[in-house]
């Protein structure tokens, strides 16, 4: 028996255990596959009528297959002779299966991305309402849920952040870039929110990485600035304004930052 035949009488034979474990697509593919490679090989007697009882044990498993017929209603019969036309019938049968398989699995997207809204939403509203320790049970739930989104966990470290909540913020901003390191703006989110905790010297390390990919961002130097202010660095404060302004003359927030520092290096040089 040749490599394909063999091949053949391998997939035939998986079909019935494939429906039984509800793989209804590869159990469909292995019949087509199978009948295929039966027809552009040439048989002898009885290798034929070999494959003539398993081709039609395999397409009776498939036709009284319950989650099958919901997909495709035609009956595949198949009779000694009738290959030709049974693999037009079996290719219809795989589109409709695939078809199937793809909208399904839309069908779940769809109801995982509502859900993880829902929980989102709940979650919210516990921040809102200052159930800090709730609402923190509720995202942790989530984010075990959908282990592999680190947008989901920048997301709930961008609501604690607004929340005022920095450690709960630092700790599901550091999650999400860890999954994710090319998200930039993440080292300048977990850099503001380790500016308002005070730990200044981890922030300026976590700003000088984003500084490396966003390099002409005035928005990051001016944030740079800020974390200076609060370590009362004023030369660094007045750098990192310059720096924003050089980007973006009109910066205003910017020029007011510069000013400032340069009023407050004039009093430490006049003591």
């Amino acid at each position: 028996m040749s490599n394909d035949l063999t091949k053949a009488r391998q997939l035939l034979t998986q079909v019935r255990s494939l429906l039984r474990q509800g793989k209804v697509m590869p159990a469909a593919q292995s019949f087509h596959e199978a009948l295929v490679l039966v027809l552009k090989n040439p048989l002898m007697k009885a290798e034929r009528e070999e494959f003539e009882r398993m081709l039609a044990d395999a397409a009776a498993y498939l036709d009284n297959d319950p989650e099958l017929r919901k997909v495709f209603p035609l009956r595949i019969d198949y009779k000694p002779g009738s290959e030709r036309q049974v693999l037009d019938t079996v290719r219809e049968l795989v589109k409709a299966v695939n078809e199937a398989a793809v909208n399904e699995a839309q069908e779940h997207i769809k109801a995982m991305e509502a859900r993880k809204q829902s929980e989102l939403n709940r979650g919210q509203k516990l921040l809102d309402d200052k159930d800090y320790d709730a609402a923190n049970g509720v995202f942790r739930q989530l984010v075990v849920e959908f282990s592999d989104d680190p947008a989901l966990k920048g997301d709930i470290g961008e609501r604690f952040l607004k929340a005022g909540r920095y450690e709960e913020a630092f700790d599901y901003l550091a999650q999400a870039l860890d999954q994710s390191p090319e998200s930039v703006h993440l080292y300048n989110r977990i850099g503001m929110a380790l500016r308002k905790m005070g730990k200044f010297d981890v922030a300026e390390k976590y700003y000088f990485k984003a500084a490396q990919y966003t390099g002409r961002d005035p928005n990051l130097f001016f944030n740079i600035g800020r974390l200076y202010v609060d370590w009362r660095k004023w030369d660094k404060v007045a750098k990192a304004a310059s720096a924003a302004l050089q980007l973006k003359p009109d910066f205003d927030e910017a020029r007011k930052m510069l000013e400032f520092a340069t009023r407050q290096m004039g009093k430490q040089a006049g003591k």
